[in-house]
């Protein structure tokens, strides 16, 4: 067994504990200067791009605006539910009132807004979500008036699946071509739900093959044919918990049929571009300072482990990352662009911080997407 160390994961934690407040200035003084310059992108924009403002850190938000569609309407009452959760912290009442009117007025005088990019086939079913939704919204008031916290963030949490399902429905085709140098590896062209059984728990995720469909694809595949059953957690940390390297000598996944290591190229799609970067590092490519769609922002996020400083050696071992506000704020946690990240934890997040070196993965499972495998 040869666990893969994530070597720049152990960097930066070093340097965030010794030297995180100058590491923090340098940042912003580059992304300031960054500011005045134009870097000749001309390249369109894909409307899959995260809200502005504060990093987003959850992940099923994350999913959300990760999704390549282009409908404002939709995506405004999703902003408008999402916005609840900053100002719940601070428990300003009327800021969320007018999140959830402004939800409410798009869902309720401008539904044919959030309907014109849902295929005419499944509009009789957007139409009951949209109406279901509006209800729900009765009861997020209801919620609100009483000053429930908790039940609020369970109101918000209904809608927000809703708005999910409708902007799934508008997702056309898959949006890019995955480079033909990597056709002979499996590609998700969509996504897929995983259930993952532990000695400590059980773990859901969700992975992204719209943004990173080869790494995403290989991880699906090795669920498909068992590979992650009876692993063990091979390395854990505050910020981590690593599995999938296999017994004996291999560091990962062995091809049966030509017995060869089967190597996954470093995949990012960053926001703004229409397809992912493969084979090297927003740093090597140039671009460090742009995000990711899939950032690690995210308690939860799913990564692909990858040799030393080889970007495209990835291949079965994977981790988990445990988000940390102090140790890996938002935009500066030096992991984004470096590792693919393919998925985030939607339920058992706790699980993680349970799990330690030696426990088992005792089964995984595609509960539902497996029909995106190619």
């Amino acid at each position: 067994m040869r666990p893969l160390k994530i070597l720049k994961l152990d960097w930066c934690q070093r340097l965030i504990k010794t030297s995180f407040v100058a590491l923090l200035l340098v940042t912003l003084s580059v992304g300031l200067s960054g500011a005045w310059w134009s870097f000749g992108n001309d390249q369109p924009v894909r409307e899959s791009r995260l809200a502005q403002g504060n990093a987003i850190t959850d992940g099923k938000a994350l999913l959300r605006y990760a999704l390549p569609i282009d409908n404002q309407a939709v995506r405004d009452v999703q902003a408008s539910l999402e916005d609840i959760t900053t100002q719940l912290r601070g428990k300003r009442w009327s800021p969320i009132n007018r999140d959830i009117t402004q939800a409410d007025v798009i869902l309720s005088n401008r539904p044919e807004k959030v309907l014109a990019d849902i295929p005419e086939e499944q509009k009789p079913q957007a139409e009951a979500i949209i109406t279901a939704m509006r209800d729900d919204i009765v009861s997020l008031r209801e919620a609100v008036e009483a000053k429930d916290k908790e039940a609020i963030w369970i109101e918000r949490g209904k809608i927000l699946d809703k708005v999910g399902e409708l902007e799934q429905m508008m997702v056309k085709g898959f949006p890019f071509d995955v480079p033909s140098e990597y056709s002979n590896l499996p590609q998700l062209k969509g996504r897929a739900t995983v259930e993952i059984a532990t000695n400590k728990g059980d773990i859901t995720l969700v992975v992204d093959g719209y943004s990173a469909p080869v790494t995403a694809g290989n991880f699906v595949d090795l669920v498909q044919r068992g590979f992650y059953d009876g692993l063990a957690i091979t390395r854990t940390d505050e910020l981590y918990v690593q599995t999938g390297d296999p017994p004996g000598p291999e560091a990962g996944f062995i091809e049966p049929k030509t017995g060869e290591y089967r190597a996954i190229p470093l995949e990012v799609l960053v926001r703004g571009d229409e397809e992912p970067i493969y084979g090297m590092t927003l740093e090597q490519a140039g671009i460090y300072l742009d995000e990711p769609v899939l950032p690690f922002s995210a308690y939860g996020a799913v990564a692909m482990a990858r040799p030393g400083d080889d970007p495209n050696g990835g291949s079965s071992q994977f981790f988990f990352f445990k988000f940390d506000t102090e140790l890996t704020p938002p935009g500066f946690n030096l992991m984004d662009g470096r590792y693919a990240v393919f998925g985030y934890v939607v339920e058992g997040k706790d699980v993680l911080d349970k799990l330690e070196l030696g426990d088992i993965i005792e089964s995984a499972k595609v509960v539902q997407g497996a029909d995106n495998l190619a």
